[in-house]
């Protein structure tokens, strides 16, 4: 079962509302709907006010109560999804960009966004020959084994990355999973200074990547772009040769993101 983090700290420590988020993105984040003892055990509030609390959700469609007893997200949370993701300036100022990086290499191409500890996924072109992988339009991936996440957290002040790499959790994916804050932060100094990340398999076995970091002017937004494929397919050599367009790609999206949501005069 797969739950967004600290459920029960955010829980005690916020009131209705952060409450009731905490519940919210228990149930988005699951691999599987779940069973109120499931999410009992996982959000730390008494059972009178958990059962309230969800009873609210279900009541105005943000989360739905199946026939076997189990929480799943409800289709109003699709909708302001949805309207969410048509609305978004970045993707849209990304979109062909993403497009022309896609039909350039035949590969997936994602559009990234650092919150946090994690890469929020704000677009994804799919390659010729489409590949099963995690990442799917607003899935959280963590932004120490992504190049997305390692190309974002570049960006950051060196006492921000500090402090930011301080508190994660290392979660060994794979066997080239960074698991050290000293590993980690040695790879992010060289990819700020050549301006591209790499993922050598680090999140999923058999796939690869390269990033580039995009940032708004006011680093407001803070993220990257990638072009993403099966190892077998995608040669660190040729992720190398890739590591040009994926650059120039990140460079025509943040004028984009100047000409468009810069100051007005």
């Amino acid at each position: 079962m797969n739950s967004n983090g600290d459920g029960s700290a955010r829980a005690r420590e916020t009131g209705t509302l952060g409450k009731l988020m905490v519940l919210l993105d228990l149930v988005t984040h699951a691999d599987a709907p779940l069973r109120f003892t499931d999410i009992l055990a996982l959000a730390g509030q008494p059972r009178g006010t958990l059962h309230r609390q969800l009873s609210h959700l279900v009541e105005e469609g943000l989360i739905e109560l199946d026939g076997d007893g189990r929480y799943a997200p409800g289709l109003r949370l699709l909708d302001f999804a949805a309207r969410s993701w048509a609305r978004n300036e970045f993707r849209l100022i990304a979109e062909p960009h993403l497009a022309d990086l896609q039909r350039a290499t035949g590969e997936t191409v994602h559009l990234g966004v650092l919150r946090g500890q994690s890469i929020i996924y704000l677009d994804k072109v799919e390659g010729r020959q489409p590949v099963r992988m995690y990442s799917q339009i607003g899935n959280a991936s963590p932004c120490y084994c992504t190049g997305v996440g390692k190309a974002a957290l570049s960006l950051l002040p060196a006492e921000g990355l500090v402090d930011l790499v301080a508190g994660l959790s290392f979660t060994s994916f794979t066997a080239s999973t960074h698991v050290s804050a000293e590993t980690l932060l040695a790879e992010i100094r060289e990819i700020a200074d050549q301006g591209y990340a790499f993922d050598r398999e680090e999140h999923e076995a058999g796939i690869r990547c390269v990033a580039a970091p995009v940032w708004s002017e006011d680093r407001t937004f803070m993220g990257g772009i990638s072009i993403t494929g099966p190892a077998y397919r995608l040669s660190m050599e040729l992720l190398h040769q890739w590591a040009v367009p994926v650059q120039l790609a990140a460079g025509r999206i943040m004028e984009g993101m100047r000409v468009r949501l810069g100051p007005r005069r």
